[in-house]
């Protein structure tokens, strides 16, 4: 989503080049607080003690996690406990939940990602993860895994998922943009902006340029759900 408005905002400002990087929400905090960039990009909340460090927080899309499985996979709906006893281990082959007679393969990211953290609190109730699974750094890995192996299962974000893999309902519900509008689809979150201290200069004209109607209802809502005005 920032690369796409960037290039736009770099198409309309000739002169400025918007860089952006991957790394985690962890990184991405890190980044604003030690000024190694000028916007640090978020999908948790600040921990409380990163609200301290003098951080101004700007929301500039809500998001949805989805719950993946290989296409392959006859499931397509798993019940809050069911994703809470697969993700901590107490659920370990698909024919416990009605599928087949597979070890279930578990796909997750690593402890410096904003999903990660998101899916533990909302899912798990903060139990703890299984150590019994395949620790992946970024969304496309975990996308790639489970999308090439038949008895896995993951979680990323709404906004990165491909025809390579299948969402399944969670609780009954399925993660669309009119589900998490309407509040039915449970594991969602904000997407954040962190600057040090309140924005200013071209950080502060790319985050007025994201919440601008034009790129909130055009590419922020092509992969996302806009800021409600």
């Amino acid at each position: 989503m920032v690369t796409a408005a960037g290039e736009e905002y770099q198409a309309e400002h000739p002169g400025i080049k918007v860089g952006v990087q991957g790394g985690g929400s962890s990184a991405g905090i890190e980044a604003a607080v030690t000024g190694a960039s000028d916007i640090g990009t978020s999908s948790r909340d600040l921990t409380p003690d990163e609200t301290n460090l003098g951080l101004v927080d700007t929301v500039v899309a809500i998001d949805a996690i989805a719950i993946i499985v290989n296409p392959g996979n006859p499931i397509d709906h798993l019940s809050k406990t069911q994703v809470k006893d697969i993700f901590t281990g107490r659920l370990t082959n698909w024919r416990q939940v009605g599928g087949r007679d597979l070890q279930i393969v578990l796909i997750n990211r690593d402890e410096a990602s904003g999903t990660r953290e998101a899916f533990l609190k909302k899912a798990l109730d903060k139990t703890p993860f299984t150590k019994d699974a395949v620790i992946q750094p970024g969304t496309g890995q975990v996308r790639s895994i489970v999308g090439s192996t038949p008895a896995a299962i993951g979680y990323i974000s709404l906004g990165y998922v491909t025809s390579d893999v299948k969402m399944i309902k969670y609780a009954g519900v399925l993660p669309s943009k009119t589900n998490i509008i309407n509040g039915k689809y449970q594991l969602q979150r904000k997407l954040h902006f962190l600057t040090k201290g309140k924005p200013k200069g071209e950080a502060k004209a790319f985050t007025e340029f994201i919440l601008s109607d034009k790129i909130q209802t055009g590419i922020v809502s092509h992969e996302f759900v806009r800021v409600p005005k």
